[in-house]
This record gives structure tokens, sequence and C-alpha cells, in this order.
């Protein structure tokens, strides 16, 4: 056997090795992960501090009632809901209308006209919503949000304040209604989790900051203490930098699962996952290096082994003995590898609450995870600017914006109602 046959099957054992030790990983710690439920505590929450949920919709049409409507349906006893309608040019600004004619006393809602310069969409909507908060506790929720339980809200407030959080980040069940969902999603939501374990983001004594910005929570004295969205302003992965700026100073960050709060639908089209799984991936990692080394590790244990098995079985049937029993061999490596990263993810999108058969197309996933991580290596690089929800991106500038105009200092929107009392 040649030493290239010899150096194939000595990789197709180091990655069936990973493989394996990952399995015995999940198997070990996948019921002890922080998880949150309706279940998790019982009761109310000790002298309820108030909480101000704020949610920014920009052409949300399709989410915002939903989303609202839940929000609203809380068990919480002391807390308000704040929507923004970020520069919207659908329905959303009268789904919205109407939910605070039939919530006048219970709903807040913010009209933001204008961009300001140096600004980016979300995060300045959000300013403005919190310039209306009143709570002692802000918890920002994405509009494409549904809460799955009336006790979200508490379950939260119970897990920071049992914890002693500052800043705690609940992850979304992902929903997934078509063939492409089912491929893509879990993989690309794999990819962050592998970079950003919740055990050492919730490790005091490590660098690793991560959190969701579908699910966020912060103390009004930690949101404060870090800058807020001033801070992060021209950061389209504000989540992740808010975290990383309330952890190196100090702040309690806790990364939590959820069984049954609140699910997601983050996309409705392969175009919308494309844009914008590539935003959170430049966003989140943020270098070049770190891109770079996503793509690899990606390719190396995800697709490779898949390759290598269907190149060594063509090897047996096409080449002629001794060749053939070589690549006999090779295969029979390789396939190990295969069926150990199978079992693995089994495990894995059980986990994420998705149809472990799905596993299967995970190599599919991979292949198309690649080319957005692609995609958002050239957003690190400044190669390619970023479009989301109508503004376009480039770097940290505002390069254009759809629709509305910008203005170098427009004035805070006004409440279209005073808090709820």
């Amino acid at each position: 056997m040649s030493m290239g046959f010899k150096v194939w099957i000595g990789l197709a054992l180091a990655i069936g090795l990973v493989w394996l030790i990952r399995f015995v990983v999940i198997s070990f710690v996948g019921n002890r992960r922080p998880m949150l439920s309706s279940r998790s505590y019982a009761g109310p929450v000790p002298a309820a501090p108030r909480v101000s949920v704020l949610v920014a919709a920009k052409d949300e049409e399709e989410n915002i009632e939903t989303c609202v409507r839940t929000l609203l349906d809380q068990d919480y006893p002391n807390y308000e809901v704040i929507a923004i309608d970020d520069r919207s040019s659908d329905r959303t600004p009268r789904i919205l209308s109407a939910l605070k004619a039939e919530f006048s006393s219970r709903l807040i809602v913010v009209t933001v006209s204008h961009l300001r310069e140096g600004w980016f969409g979300k995060n300045n909507a959000m300013r403005e919503g919190v310039a209306a908060a009143t709570g002692d506790w802000l918890l920002f929720i994405d509009a494409d949000c549904r809460q799955t339980s009336r006790r979200t809200v508490s379950m939260a407030m119970h897990e920071a304040r049992a914890r002693e959080t500052d800043f705690l980040s609940v992850i979304p069940v992902l929903e997934t209604h078509e063939i492409w969902e089912r491929v893509i999603q879990p993989v690309c939501a794999l990819i962050l989790i592998v970079w950003f374990l919740p055990s050492r983001v919730n490790n005091p004594h490590k660098k690793a900051a991560y959190a969701n910005g579908q699910f966020m929570l912060l103390s009004r004295r930690c949101y404060d203490g870090i800058g807020g969205h001033e801070r992060v302003r021209t950061q389209l992965n504000e989540d992740i930098r808010m975290a990383q700026n309330a952890k190196a100073e100090g702040w309690r960050l806790r990364v939590v699962e959820n069984r049954d709060l609140y699910r997601t639908r983050m996309y409705r089209t392969p175009r919308e996952a494309w844009r914008g799984w590539s935003r959170i991936y430049a966003g989140s990692l943020g270098t070049v290096p770190r891109v770079i080394a996503a793509i690899t590790v990606l390719f190396m244990f995800s697709v490779l082994p898949w390759a290598s098995l269907l190149s060594s079985l063509s090897g047996v049937m096409l080449s002629p003995d001794p060749t053939a029993d070589a690549f006999r061999r090779v295969a029979w490596c390789w396939s190990a590898a295969v069926a150990l990263q199978q079992m693995t993810l089994w495990r894995l999108y059980g986990m994420l609450q998705m149809p472990r058969s799905w596993s299967f197309a995970y190599v599919g996933g991979a292949l198309a995870a690649l080319g957005i991580l692609f995609s958002a290596l050239l957003k690190t690089m400044g190669l390619s600017s970023t479009t989301w929800r109508g503004t376009t991106y480039h770097g940290n500038r505002v390069a254009s914006a759809s629709k509305t105009p910008m203005i170098s200092d427009a004035p805070a929107p006004v409440p279209t109602s005073s808090p709820a009392d």
C-alpha cells in the first residue's frame, strides 16, 4: 500500500476518533446542559422587578402580530411591552396601530421615521425603545419570535435571579417548515454552538462570550454599565458585541437553551437564509482567520468523510487489483468515520429538537453552510456589503438606505402612549 493510501487511512481514523469523542461528550453532558422550560421554577418571581419587553420591527407584517400578542399574554405581574416600528414600508405600522387600539393601556408603540447617521438600523430602533422604557430589567426580543408559554418572562426572571445573572440569553427552538430549512438551519445553528459553547460562556473565568439577540434579558444597571446600544451602534451583530463587553467588564453572563418557552422561524426563503447567516457569521466570528478556521473545520469534519467515502467506493469499483484492495481498506475506514459522524448527529439533532431523520441530510446542509461561510469571509475582508431589511451596510458604515432618507440628527420619536400603570 502506497504512502498516499496510508495517509488517507490515518486521516479517516483521526476524524473518526474526533466524532467518537464528540459522541461520548454529548452522551455525558446532554442531559446536564443548561435548559429552561415552563416548569423550571414554581410560583411567582419573588418581589418581581419591572421588566420592559422591547421588540423592534422593520417590515415584519408576517410576524409582528403573533409576536406582540404572545408577549402581552404573559403571566409575569409587572411588565410592559414596547413595540418599535423601524421605518417599515409594509403593513407593520397598521398592525401595530390596531394592536395599540386593542391593548391601549398595556402596549407602547414607538415610531422611528429616520435612521440616525452613524447608527445601524436595529441598534437605533432599540435605543429609541429603551428611551421609553421604565423597567429595572430590559428584555430584547426579535419580531420573528413566538412565545409558546405564558411563563416565558417569569422563567427568564426566575433564572436570572436564581443564578445571580446580569445578562441572560435564551436560545430559541428553530421552526423549520420547508425542506431547505430542515437541511440548512440545523447545520448553521450547530456551527455557532461549536464556536460558542454555553459551558464556556457561562463560566466567569473563561473569555468566551455569546448572546442571541432573539432573547436577551439584561438588568438596567448592566445595560447602562456596558454603554447600551450606543456603544455597539455600528455593529450588525450587536448581541455578541454586547455580551463580549459585559463579560470583559465583569458582569455575569449566562446562556441557556429553552424547551418550550418560545420558537422562531428565522428565514422564509433560501435567499434570506444565505444573507442572514452570512451576516451572522461575519459579525460573530469577526476576523478573517476565525472565518477561515470555521471553513476548514466544517470541510474537514463534515464534508471530507462523505467525499472520501464516495471516492474510495468509486476506486473499489473502477480500479484493478491490487489497487482496488487498497481502496477497499480506505472505504472501510471512511465508512466507520461516517457512521460515527451520523451517530453523533442523531443525538445532536434531538438536542436541537429537530427530527432526527434529517441528520442524514447533514452533509447537504454542510455544503450550503460552506458557501455561506465563504460569503461571510468576503464580508469580513471588506470585499462585499450586507443588505438587511432594506439598508445596505459596508464595513462599519451605512452605504445606502432604501425608501427612508438619512439625516444627521433625527429627533427622538415619542411613544404613542404612556407606559402601562
